[in-house]
């Protein structure tokens, strides 16, 4: 026979690991993103590194230029998939401990919530290096004066 009280505290901790568990969908969403934008910068730095010895003069400048931005988001791009790896690890951690703590009856609520906040601040981190790889390549992506051709 199926222990009814049991069942319904498995049933309550399911639900209370609903939230941490849409939290780990946002993440992967998180992820396609800044993996798309690395892939990009990791193809373009490729492009560059063929021109790159042809080149001369200010073309050369410019190439070097942009390998230098592109190498910087490159790096802010892993840093940003390392931290939202490492908070969505701890979001895992967080749901094992939730069922653990049901199973063995042993209050972890301290542990769990620490364990949430630093989920949070892994993520923020990752969040704030996304956002300054995007910020170097708007800045760095702007089409120069010279090619757009407009009256002075």
């Amino acid at each position: 026979m199926i222990d009814s009280t049991n069942t319904d505290a498995i049933a309550q901790t399911i639900q209370t690991a609903i939230a941490p568990v849409f939290l780990l969908a946002g993440i992967s969403g998180i992820f396609n993103v800044i993996s798309t934008r690395l892939s990009r910068s990791v193809d373009r730095s490729r492009v560059l590194e063929q021109l790159h010895p042809g080149s001369t003069g200010k073309e050369h400048e410019r190439h070097v230029e942009e390998l230098r931005n592109i190498d910087r988001r490159i790096t802010l791009a892993n840093r940003a998939t390392s931290l939202c790896v490492a908070s969505a690890l701890s979001i895992c951690l967080v749901i094992i401990l939730l069922f653990v703590s049901q199973m063995a009856e042993f209050p972890m609520g301290d542990g769990v919530a620490l364990l949430f906040v630093l989920s949070m601040l892994l993520l923020a981190g990752g969040l704030v290096c996304f956002l300054s790889e995007i910020r170097i390549a708007v800045k760095s992506g702007w089409v120069r004066k010279e090619l757009l051709e407009r009256d002075r």
